[in-house]
C-alpha cells in the first residue's frame, strides 16, 4: 500500500503521485472508477499530528475510567475520566470535544490526550484576545504561592505579595477566596504568564478620590475618615483619598 501522507514529507510531486497511485491501483486489477474511489478514501486518511497540538475529537465512549476519542488518528485517543470531575456535564458516547495531544502512543497503541490541557490553553487564548496590559480584571484568590497568590480571572494570574495592597498585609493568605479587583501590570505570551496589581489599582483610584476630594473641602470642614495610623504624634486619618494628621 503508498503511504501519499509519506510521500508527501519527501515533497513528492502530486501529479507524480496520482500516476502511480493510478499505475499500483491498475497492477491490483483495480478499475478505473474504484480507484476513484479509492482516491477518496486516501484523501480522508489519518492527518499528521504533532504533540502539543489542540485537535478535534469525538468521543466514541466509556471504559472504566478512560474515555476513549476518536481523533482520526489510526488508533483511538484516550482520555482520563478525572478530566470532567470539575465539570457539571459528563462526557458522553458522540460529543464533539478538543483535546491536546500530548503523545503517540502508549504501551497499548493508544494516542495519549488531555482534554484539561486544552481547555487551559482555549482560556488562556480568550484571555489574550480580550484584555490588554493597563485592564482592570476581577478574579477570585485561589491559593497562596511563593512570592505571592494566585487569582483566577479565567485562568490564574499572579498577584505579588508587595502588589497586595498599599501597605503589604502581615498575612497575604487572608484574601484567599476573595474577589477582588486589579489591574493587568505584565502579559507574557511565550510563558503564559500574567502578573497583576491589586495596589496600583488601589493608588489610582485613591489618586482619582484625592483630586475630587481637593476640589470640595475647606477649612472649617467637617469630615468623617478612618484612622489608619497611630504615632507617638498623632493618628493619621484616612478621608477618602487624603491622609490627614490628627495631631496627638
Amino acid at each position: 500500500m503508498v503511504d501519499r501522507n509519506l510521500l508527501r514529507e519527501f515533497h513528492v510531486p502530486d501529479e507524480v503521485l496520482d500516476a502511480e497511485f493510478r499505475r499500483a491501483m491498475g497492477e491490483a486489477g483495480v478499475g478505473e472508477e474504484d480507484a476513484d474511489d479509492l482516491e477518496v478514501y486516501y484523501d480522508m486518511a489519518p492527518m499528521a499530528f504533532d504533540p502539543g497540538k489542540i485537535v478535534p475529537g469525538k468521543v466514541i465512549r466509556i471504559e472504566g475510567d478512560d474515555v476513549l476519542v476518536d481523533v482520526g488518528y489510526k488508533s483511538e485517543g484516550v482520555v482520563s475520566l478525572e478530566e470532567w470531575n470539575d465539570q457539571a456535564v459528563k462526557p458522553k458516547p458522540g460529543d464533539d470535544i478538543e483535546v491536546l495531544l500530548e503523545d503517540f502512543e502508549d504501551e497499548f497503541g493508544l494516542v495519549l490526550l488531555s482534554k484539561r490541557k486544552a481547555d487551559r490553553i482555549r482560556e488562556w487564548e480568550k484571555i489574550i484576545d480580550t484584555h490588554a496590559e493597563g485592564d482592570v480584571v476581577k478574579g477570585k484568590v485561589v491559593r497562596k504561592i511563593k512570592g505571592g497568590l494566585l487569582v483566577n480571572i479565567g485562568v490564574n494570574v499572579f498577584l505579588p505579595a508587595s502588589q497586595v495592597d498599599i501597605r503589604r498585609p502581615p498575612d497575604i493568605g487572608l484574601y484567599i477566596d476573595r474577589e477582588i479587583e486589579c489591574v493587568i501590570l505584565k502579559i507574557d505570551e511565550a510563558r503564559r504568564n500574567i502578573v497583576v496589581s491589586r495596589r496600583k489599582l488601589i493608588e489610582e483610584q485613591r489618586e482619582n478620590l484625592k483630586r475630587d476630594l481637593l476640589e470640595q473641602i475647606i477649612e472649617g470642614d467637617t469630615r468623617k475618615g478612618v484612622v489608619k495610623n497611630i504615632a507617638d504624634f498623632g493618628a493619621f486619618v484616612d478621608l477618602g483619598g487624603i491622609d490627614g494628621l490628627l495631631h496627638i
